[in-house]
């Protein structure tokens, strides 16, 4: 119809605390039907029920357990979306995977207020573990 704003629909990985939280919270308040997701079921539901009560705008809002790492739960997740919704617009990849492990965490924490930081020496990174990520 005309002059009827046409719904878009996001995905937000991790959306149960910290960034992903706020990012569901700024798109549901711009009217944009959010999915949140969230490894630990339970976890996810809650910051639902936390963010529904916030924004107090519940219709644009809706949660969907997602493990990133786990092929079996993103085909679930799929399945979802196309059902529910028919597409996607936005997708915020905020989910803890970041193809990289902290190899001196002591030096990690010290270097990171640090001016010369050789990530090289605290962090490394393998081939797998950047295909995971992405």
């Amino acid at each position: 119809m005309e002059g009827e704003k046409e719904i878009r629909y996001a995905v937000v990985t991790g959306g149960n605390k910290g960034i992903g939280y706020g990012i569901c919270k700024k798109l549901a308040t711009r009217g944009v039907k959010v999915v949140l997701t969230a490894r630990d079921e339970k976890r996810g539901l809650e910051a639902l029920e936390n963010l529904k009560q916030e924004i107090g705008v519940s219709d644009f809002l809706v949660f969907h357990q997602l493990d990133v790492t786990d092929p079996t739960s993103i085909a679930s997740l799929t399945h979802f979306i196309t059902t529910t919704f028919g597409k996607l617009d936005i997708l915020v990849n905020n989910a803890a995977i970041t193809g990289s492990k902290i190899s001196d965490p002591d030096a990690f924490v010290k270097k990171i207020n640090g001016a010369d930081i050789k990530w090289d020496k605290i962090m490394f990174q393998t081939y797998e573990m950047a295909q995971e990520c992405v």
